[in-house]
């Protein structure tokens, strides 16, 4: 599998990035096929419904319901699937904060959904880390 998996160089050369787009979670009955159009990010099937990860002016030109609004910050180093600890590392980092962290994993990055009023801190709190780790 490519991708590094040693913990301390993951954290220390993740460089988190802010995305300035707006992101929402919903939740649709039917299948993906109907809500393709909506260039949803990420899905995910659930035994309720299908989960949409999808920006926030195409979730309100649908008419969609959600519950938060959200900003996305990507860790831009090259992670393993198989890396033990990123995720742990970073969400211990942003609950320190108060920061609550919804993680998705993609193949080459993961992807970190915090609430856009905290979005900001986050950003600091991910690059504070990641400076610790390196200074090590």
């Amino acid at each position: 599998m490519s991708g590094i998996t040693d913990i301390n160089e993951l954290l220390s050369s993740m460089q988190p990035a802010l995305v300035d787009e707006l992101f929402v979670f919903c939740t649709v009955k039917g299948q993906l096929a109907e809500y393709v159009n909506l260039a949803p990010i990420a899905t995910f099937m659930e035994s309720e419904g299908l989960t949409l990860v999808l920006t926030k002016e195409n979730a309100d030109e649908a008419g969609l319901h959600y519950e938060g609004v959200f900003r996305q910050l990507t860790l831009t180093v090259h992670s393993s699937l198989e890396a033990v600890g990123l995720t742990a590392a970073v969400s211990n980092k942003l609950t320190s904060k108060g920061i609550s962290a919804n993680v998705i994993a993609a193949y080459y990055h993961d992807h970190i959904f915090v609430s856009d009023d905290k979005a900001e801190q986050a950003l600091s709190a991910l690059k504070e880390l990641s400076n610790i780790v390196d200074s090590v």
